[in-house]
């Protein structure tokens, strides 16, 4: 076990990750400061010392993009990182409205200047329910260069408009066969015919396509919901595994990236009754398409402290204490064994409290801490799961940039919470 203090304490973390192309870094909650800044450091040191070309995060991806057109700097970017997450409005907006994430943006920004634009780091949303909003991005950017190409556009969301931006209500009437797949099938064909070749910066065309490829996607996605499988996790979680595949061939053969996503996603999906349940994720998605050798997955975890969250879907944001973590859990063992912040890799020599089974708190959007001894714990075979596992004995709430969230928009996460 190695303990967790300052930034050189992760040399034995960096070391471990060695030559790894992708490294994915999770979140026990989506509401605890602590996980996001030694997210930074981890990922400010893969940066500078490693050569990471990205950071992709569980966020929708127009809304990230303006954040990467932010700390590559460019012209119409905008100048005060503040005001882009201001635009942040789908629920739960602290999700990446936050001070945490601004620190990290004007990070990069100010890391960026140093390098030619083609080199400089980006900063990506590999979510998939941004529809209308993608679909809007895609026109707006069509009508000034490709007015052929935008008619698809236009036909994709006159199909929409009767559905008012409203994805239950898309979700409810293709029951009846009333859908737009069609149409979003032929719009991505167009853009992908066209998008490499329209006139403007070096990622125009890279972004146009890809929220052609999000409406497609997220169509399927919100026709799944209507269904009692597991589908539409799964058509998450392959979105972003396609998504962070697309990041990796746009950046160059040998480029590497960074994702920050809950423990849910970037744990392997076969080391957790997950897989009983015919779900996968992109850490597992990773595993089997690029290499173990090629993959790195670190999880987090703590035993008490406070998060933001909600109490319902939609609902204001609360600051909530998290209790101790049930006993038994890795939380509770690490606390009694530990009780400090630290961090064990699995490539060590593996004790028997790692091998077996064991519950590993997970905790979502909407929580009730008081019911959370009933559920809220993911059995886990950790060494399996993560090749590290990051410890956070005591934990407290990130600091929001308070707004109110967009009414009409479905939830980031929904329905599953993480």
């Amino acid at each position: 076990m190695h303990l967790l203090t300052d930034m050189k304490s992760l040399d034995p973390l960096l070391k471990d990750i060695d030559e790894r192309r992708i490294v994915m870094l999770g979140e026990a909650s989506h509401g605890t400061h602590e996980y996001y800044t030694w997210r930074t450091a981890i990922s400010k040191r893969l940066i500078q010392e490693k050569g990471f070309r990205f950071i992709a995060v569980e966020g929708d991806w127009p809304d990230c993009y303006r954040i990467n057109r932010y700390v590559k700097g460019y012209e119409d970017a905008g100048a005060d990182i503040s005001s882009i997450l201001q635009t942040f409005d789908r629920w739960p907006t602290w999700m990446w409205a936050n001070w945490e994430v601004a620190a990290l943006a004007d990070w990069l920004k100010e890391y960026n200047r140093k390098l030619p634009l083609e080199r400089r780091v980006g900063f990506y949303g590999l979510d998939v329910y941004s529809l209308w909003d993608s679909m809007s991005t895609i026109m707006h950017y069509l009508e000034k260069e490709d007015q052929q190409t935008a008619a698809s556009v236009k036909k994709a969301i006159a199909c929409f408009e009767p559905f008012n931006e409203d994805e239950h209500l898309y979700a409810r009437s293709s029951l009846a066969d009333h859908n737009c797949r069609d149409e979003v099938l032929n719009m991505l064909r167009e853009v992908r015919l066209k998008a490499q070749f329209l006139d403007g910066d070096m990622e125009a065309g890279f972004n146009t396509e890809q929220n052609a490829l999000i409406a497609v996607n997220a169509e399927r996605y919100y026709r799944s919901m209507i269904g009692f499988s597991n589908e539409s996790w799964n058509i998450r979680d392959g979105h972003m595994m396609e998504t962070l595949e697309r990041l990796l061939e746009f950046h160059g053969i040998l480029s590497k990236g960074i994702i920050w996503e809950h423990n849910t996603h970037i744990g392997d999906a076969r080391a957790t009754d997950m897989t009983g349940a015919g779900m996968v994720n992109i850490g597992q998605l990773a595993r089997e398409e690029y290499g173990k050798e090629h993959v790195y997955l670190a999880g987090f975890a703590s035993y008490k402290g406070t998060v933001i969250a909600g109490s319902e879907w939609g609902a204001p944001m609360q600051k909530m204490v998290v209790p101790e973590a049930r006993a038994e859990s890795i939380e509770a063992v690490l606390h009694d064994e530990y009780g400090t912040n630290c961090y064990k890799l699995f490539s060590d020599k593996r004790e028997e409290v790692f091998a077996t089974r064991i519950g590993h708190r997970a905790i979502g959007v909407v929580y009730h801490p008081g019911a959370e001894r009933r559920g809220n714990y993911v059995p886990s075979v950790l060494p399996e799961r993560y090749d590290a596992l990051i410890f956070l004995d005591e934990t407290q709430a990130l600091h929001p940039l308070h707004m109110k969230p967009h009414d009409q928009k479905m939830p980031e996460t929904y329905p599953f919470g993480i």
